[in-house]
C-alpha cells in the first residue's frame, strides 16, 4: 500500500478523505446540525454518501489504496485512542445497577438481532453489523465489529444509518415522554440509567439528558452519560466474543473440496481499547482530577479521535451508493425498528424492576 511506486496515490486518497473530514467538522458545528446532535462521525459519513453518489466514478482507481487504509488501519487507531474517554472510576460512581442493566440491554439486543434476522431472511453480516450498532454505542460499535466482522463497506454504511435514524428519534422522544410524566415511575436515577442503557450514540444520549436536566441538578445527565460509556466499554468483550463465534460460521474451502473453521480472528485493538482505560484510570488517579476533560491533553487526544473516526466514516461513506441500499432494501430498518421497540419498552421495564431491586 504503501510501496515506493504506490505511496504518492495512497496519500492522495488518505488526503481526499481528511478533507471531507475536516468539511464535516466545520458542519457539525452549524447551528441546525449541532441542535439535531448530529456528530462529525455522521456528517463525514453523510458527505462520503453524497460524494459515492455523485463523482465517485470520476475518483482515480489508484486514490483506492489510500481510502481502504482509512477504514482499516485508521478506524482501528481511532477505537483503541476511544479508551481515553472513560476511567474505570466511572463504573464504580454508577454502580451495579447500571452495569446489570447494560449487560443485559447489550446480550439481549445483540441475541434479538441475529434471531429476528434470521426470521427476516436477512443477510448474517448486515443483521450482526445493525443489532451491535443498536445495543452498544452506536456507530463507534458499527465501527468497532466492522473489521472482526468483514463485512462489505456498504453493509457498515446500513447499519450505521440504521443507529442515525432510531437514536435520533428518541434525543428527541425520551425527553417529550420525561416532561409528560411518562416516566415518573423511574425515578431520577432510573430515568438516567433508562437513557443511557438504551440510547444508540454517546451523543443522542448528552442531548436527551441535557434536554430533561439541563444543569444536572438531579443527576439525569450526568448519571445518563456514565451508564452509557459504560455500554461503550463493554465493546472490547463482545468484540472478542463475536471473533470466536464468527471463526465457527465461517467456512473456508480447501483444495480437496472440504471445508475448515477458518482462522479464529483475535480484536488485538479491543484489547488496546481497555488498555487506554486502564491507563486513562491510572491517570486519572496520578493527576487527582475528578474527570477524564482535567486529565492533560486529554482534549486534543479526544479531538484527533473523533478526527480519525470521521476519516473512517466517511471512507465508508465513499463505499456506499444508493444503488447498494436497494440491494439491501426495507428489512435492515425494519429489524432496526424492531430492535428500538425492545429498548424502549423492555429497557423500560427492566430499569422498572431491576433499579429498586439492587440499586
Amino acid at each position: 500500500m504503501f510501496s515506493k511506486e504506490n505511496r504518492a496515490n495512497t496519500i492522495h486518497g488518505i488526503l481526499l478523505i481528511a478533507l471531507f473530514s475536516f468539511a464535516a467538522f466545520y458542519i457539525a458545528e452549524i447551528p441546525f446540525v449541532k441542535s439535531l446532535s448530529f456528530s462529525p462521525l455522521i456528517v463525514g459519513i453523510i458527505l462520503g454518501m453524497l460524494y459515492a453518489n455523485s463523482l465517485r466514478n470520476k475518483l482515480p482507481e489508484t486514490w483506492v489504496p489510500g481510502i481502504k487504509f482509512c477504514t482499516k488501519q485508521i478506524l482501528r487507531a481511532g477505537i483503541v485512542l476511544y479508551g481515553f474517554r472513560l476511567t474505570l472510576t466511572q463504573v464504580a460512581a454508577v454502580g451495579l445497577p447500571a452495569v446489570v442493566i447494560d449487560t443485559i440491554i447489550v446480550a439481549g439486543t445483540i441475541f434479538l438481532g441475529v434471531w429476528l434476522g434470521k426470521l427476516l431472511k436477512m443477510d448474517k453480516d448486515t443483521s450482526l453489523m445493525t443489532a451491535t450498532g443498536s445495543a452498544i454505542c452506536g456507530a463507534a460499535a458499527v465501527l468497532g465489529a466492522e473489521p472482526v466482522v468483514k463485512c462489505e463497506g456498504h453493509k457498515t454504511a446500513i447499519a450505521v444509518s440504521t443507529v442515525v435514524i432510531f437514536g435520533t428519534i428518541s434525543m428527541f422522544l425520551y425527553p417529550i415522554l420525561y416532561r409528560a410524566g411518562m416516566l415518573d415511575a423511574l425515578g431520577d436515577t432510573g430515568v438516567a440509567i433508562y437513557t443511557g442503557s438504551t440510547l444508540h450514540e454517546v451523543a443522542h444520549v448528552a442531548g436527551a439528558g441535557n434536554a430533561m436536566d439541563p444543569t444536572d441538578t438531579l443527576g439525569i445527565a450526568g448519571t445518563a452519560t456514565i451508564t452509557k460509556m459504560i455500554r461503550v466499554m463493554m465493546l472490547a468483550p463482545v468484540l472478542v466474543i463475536m471473533s470466536f463465534a464468527l471463526a465457527g460460521r465461517k467456512k473456508a474451502a480447501t483444495e480437496g473440496g472440504t471445508t475448515q473453521k477458518s482462522k479464529i480472528t483475535i480484536p488485538w485493538f479491543a484489547f488496546g481499547f481497555i488498555g487506554i482505560i486502564c491507563l486513562n484510570s491510572l491517570l486519572q488517579y496520578l493527576f487527582g482530577v475528578d474527570s477524564v476533560k482535567e486529565i492533560p491533553l486529554n482534549g486534543a487526544i479526544e479531538y484527533i479521535d473523533t478526527f480519525m473516526l470521521t476519516m473512517a466514516m466517511t471512507a465508508l461513506g465513499t463505499d456506499t451508493s444508493m444503488e447498494k441500499f436497494k440491494q439491501a432494501g426495507a428489512k435492515p430498518f425494519l429489524l432496526a425498528g424492531l430492535l428500538y421497540i425492545w429498548l424502549l419498552g423492555g429497557g423500560y421495564l427492566l430499569t422498572k424492576w431491576l433499579v429498586p431491586m439492587i440499586g
